[in-house]
């Protein structure tokens, strides 16, 4: 079995987490991923503390296992949900869009480990310093919000720049690209987009029917102009936005135009109209299973992969 560093930090059996997908990572879904062997995540979002209270309280009901949350830090409630992770002693936290250093010495009291996700080496060495656990290095590739570089060129760069454990993220949706990574130097992957197909998550349907028939020139970035750009697969949506771009729309037409477009393709299924946020990678996802099916697949594959290339020592980690 592969095992690395994130496996002991964390008390996980494969060094997988599964991304904090807003509107979508709910308890069902981070629950069915912890009981998996992985590291499940419920995402925060924008939403208030007292919703996030009811999710945390549901994932210790079912199950006993490591969970954590991700946080986006630009939140509006983002310091009542800080305050609820420490005071329910949230063992894992994923932070985003923003630096945690103002929470750092409260989460670390509570007992949690922090992990930052990261666009560049900049941020990485910044978050290091002011305490972080770990770092996700996300390239490009992933959905949701972007940064310009790529996994395959920020992961060994950001793992020679910090000492403490790196987790890949962006494009990673099967074992090659486990194996990929982990000789790329880091020591766990964050996955998205794969899970969108689990059979515990509650995307609503046409949005898993859209990943499912995706090519892989089936995505595009909206709204750079805005400083946040999003990565989506192509519908009506895209298309106002790039006639948008084109006219040369203001920052604040594209936040317009972008508003609540996630839950009306998440929840209530507009695919046309919603933002329907995935990685490049969904090309080759393309079947619905249950969250032990897919960790086991992936890390199956990546070990076939890294003995027959003679790269990995079984139950060694790569440190």
């Amino acid at each position: 079995m592969i095992s690395t560093s994130i496996c002991r930090l964390l008390n996980i059996k494969y060094p997988i987490l599964q991304g904090g997908m807003a509107q979508i990572s709910d308890a069902v879904l981070a629950a069915a991923v912890s009981e998996a062997g992985g590291l499940g995540i419920i995402a925060a979002g924008n939403g208030r503390a007292e919703n996030l209270k009811k999710e945390i309280k549901k994932i210790r009901e079912l199950t006993n296992k490591p969970f954590g949350v991700n946080v986006m830090l630009l939140s509006p409630y983002v310091e009542e949900t800080a305050n609820l992770l420490a005071e329910e002693k949230v063992p894992v936290i994923i932070t985003g869009a923003g630096s945690p250093g103002k929470f750092m010495k409260m989460w670390k009291e509570a007992g949690a480990k922090v992990i930052p996700v990261v666009p560049s080496v900049a941020f990485a060495r910044h978050l290091e310093k002011v305490g972080a656990d770990a770092i996700i290095c996300e390239g490009t590739e992933s959905g949701g919000h972007v940064g310009e570089t790529t996994t395959m060129c920020l992961t060994p760069q950001v793992a020679d720049a910090v000492s403490v454990p790196v987790i890949a993220a962006g494009g990673i949706g099967d074992g090659r690209a486990v194996a990929a990574v982990m000789c790329l130097g880091a020591q766990g992957v964050q996955v998205g987009t794969r899970f969108l197909l689990a059979k515990e998550c509650s995307v609503h349907q046409n949005y898993k029917n859209k990943i499912k028939k995706a090519s892989d020139t089936d995505t595009a970035v909206t709204g750079r102009k805005t400083g946040h750009p999003v990565r989506v697969l192509k519908n009506k949506l895209v298309t106002q936005f790039k006639e948008l771009e084109k006219s040369n729309g203001t920052a604040e037409e594209m936040e317009s135009l972008g508003k609540g477009r996630l839950y009306k393709a998440a929840v209530e299924g507009d695919v046309d109209y919603g933002s329907v946020m995935s990685g490049q990678i969904a090309g080759l996802v393309n079947r619905e299973q249950d969250c032990k099916e897919i960790i086991t697949e992936m890390f199956d594959e990546a070990e076939i992969v890294m003995k027959r290339m003679g790269l990995y020592v079984l139950g060694g980690g790569n440190e």
